[in-house]
């Protein structure tokens, strides 16, 4: 089942395991199973701590393996073969159960340990989506600490029948003791905020207690992370304040264009992002967003949770994320047949209708993407010509299962009460008004700044929402500085966000040395 490449690399992580781990498979006849079959049995031959047994559960989904922890009892469960972006939750999976340590806050540690009740977790994925590893790798830690808490895994390609029932139209989709949870991606923390009612409280209460920052960054994608990194590097007290690490790039698959770096992953280079950061004394608040910025002598931050942080410099970089259609039935459907990644939630319409809306080069990706999936793809351009490169257009055309529609506004989502059904568009040449019958939409049609909480600020921001920046980066007020695509640059790019991060850093630095200098004596 593993190369030899991998099970060399896996053989070397197993080393860590300092108590025994039992694998238990439930298997039918399938060829899955027998995958699974070979992937345990690969496993158990890389490490004597390793043992494979069978379960003739009824229960238990077929193909499916349990991780069994001999020291503590606690089981984390996969429902289908774990590979594809999963298969670094198996391989965590397998350390935590066997004693190797977690890159966790102590405190959160002890605060799953001591959640009372029991927690049984179900978590739909797709083996493609770059989001679901966060999820699963959160509640599978949780599970590793407490024994009350369980996680399974659902490849929701392979269980079609379940995914059908419960409507699961979007990954990845957490169920907690039978009922819907949560859906998109989510940090242990926030999870944890969910299920702790008094853990925002606590939290709050902490950061209120934090001392006044010299520097203090909104946002932790690209730009803030380089602005992070040299704010620390000049010595001053630094802090970076943000809902995840790694912003947008989380969600972005394949990265090309950053410069000596051939290809990657998005997922990749934003935790390659952290552990730079990490590198220096810089104060890390995640799962936190700002709610609020009023400037004075001191700039302060509020947050969503009701915390309060100081500084005497800021710098914005809270980002963009996907602009919405803004049609009636789109809200109505999100997560039930609207979808805004194809990635994570193509593999879910296997063999149905859908839609892209948008004709840009993420439009027509996901187009090429989805059609090698779905039965067919309808795109949908306002424009009356693809504003995609060339060669994807090419490459698009040529592709019998899509139909490419121009001049095409999009006037609702349809839908039965449970999932979308389809969509309107009028056509903007000749005015006629057409139905079209899918069961999933796509929507790519660019990005909106997150700027909304800086409404009355007094940061001048452009028609389009854009925070408006001078060549050091500095905002309308004083000490205040932003970066990246919550700004007014005109290439939103990973490279270009992070060159405009530092740039905006030394900015900051620079006004702060100013801003501190004493005033010259006056002559006698």
């Amino acid at each position: 089942m593993l190369d030899a490449n991998l099970k060399q690399q896996l053989r070397t992580y197993l080393q860590n395991l300092k108590s025994p781990v039992e694998l238990v498979v439930s298997l039918d006849d399938s060829s899955k199973s027998q995958e699974m079959n070979a992937l345990a049995q690969d496993i158990a031959s890389l490490s004597s701590l390793i043992s494979v047994s069978s379960s003739d559960d009824m229960n238990e989904r077929k193909p499916s393996m349990q991780v069994k922890s001999a020291a503590n009892g606690t089981i984390i469960r996969f429902a289908g073969l774990p590979m594809g972006h999963e298969f670094t939750s198996l391989v965590l999976a397998l350390l935590h159960s066997g004693g190797h340590p977690m890159k966790l806050n102590p405190e959160i540690i002890e605060q799953v340990r001591n959640l009372e009740g029991e927690y049984q977790f179900e978590t739909y994925v797709s083996l493609t989506c770059q989001n679901c590893p966060e999820v699963i790798q959160a509640l599978n830690m949780m599970a590793a600490i407490n024994p009350q808490i369980t996680n399974v895994m659902i490849d929701g390609s392979l269980f079609q029948d379940e995914v059908s029932k419960r409507n699961v139209m979007a990954v990845p989709s957490v169920y907690l003791n039978g009922q819907s949870f949560a859906q998109g991606r989510m940090t242990l923390v926030e999870i944890l905020n969910k299920i702790d009612t008094g853990a925002s409280k606590r939290q709050a209460e902490a950061l209120n207690k934090k001392d006044i920052f010299d520097f203090l960054v909104v946002g932790a994608g690209p730009a803030g992370a380089a602005a992070a990194i040299y704010g620390a590097r000049k010595g001053i007290r630094t802090g970076i304040v943000a809902d995840r690490f790694g912003g947008q790039v989380l969600d972005t698959v394949g990265i090309e264009n950053f410069i000596s770096v051939k290809a990657t992953e998005g997922p990749k280079l934003a935790a390659s992002l952290e552990e730079h950061v990490r590198d220096y004394e810089v104060d890390i608040m995640n799962d936190q967003r700002a709610a609020k910025l009023t400037a004075g002598e001191l700039i302060e931050i509020e947050l969503e949770n009701g915390a309060k942080l100081t500084s005497r410099a800021v710098m914005l970089a809270t980002g963009a994320r996907w602009r919405e259609m803004n049609v009636p039935g789109e809200k109505e459907y999100r997560g039930r047949g609207v979808a805004y990644c194809p990635h994570c939630d193509g593999p879910l319409f296997k063999g149905k209708r859908v839609a892209v809306i948008g004709g840009g080069n993420s439009g027509i990706e996901a187009a090429i993407d989805l059609a090698g999936i779905v039965e067919h793809v309808t795109v949908l351009e306002f424009g009356n010509s693809l504003r995609a490169d060339d060669v994807l257009q090419r490459k698009a055309r040529s592709m019998k299962n899509v139909t490419i529609i121009t001049e095409a506004q999009t006037t609702e989502v349809t839908g039965d009460g449970a999932r979308v059904t389809g969509l309107n568009y009028t056509h903007r040449g000749t005015g006629e008004q057409h139905h079209v019958a899918l069961s999933g939409i796509f929507v790519q049609i660019g990005l909106v700044p997150n700027t909304e909480w800086l409404k009355g600020s007094g940061v001048e921001l452009s028609r389009f929402g854009e925070i408006m920046v001078g060549t050091r980066g500095e905002t309308s007020l004083p000490g205040v500085f932003a970066a990246g695509d919550v700004t007014n640059v005109p290439y939103k790019q990973i490279i270009i966000a992070m060159g405009s991060g530092a740039n905006a850093a030394l900015g900051a630095f620079d006004h702060l040395i100013r801003s501190s200098a004493p005033a010259e004596e006056k002559a006698a």
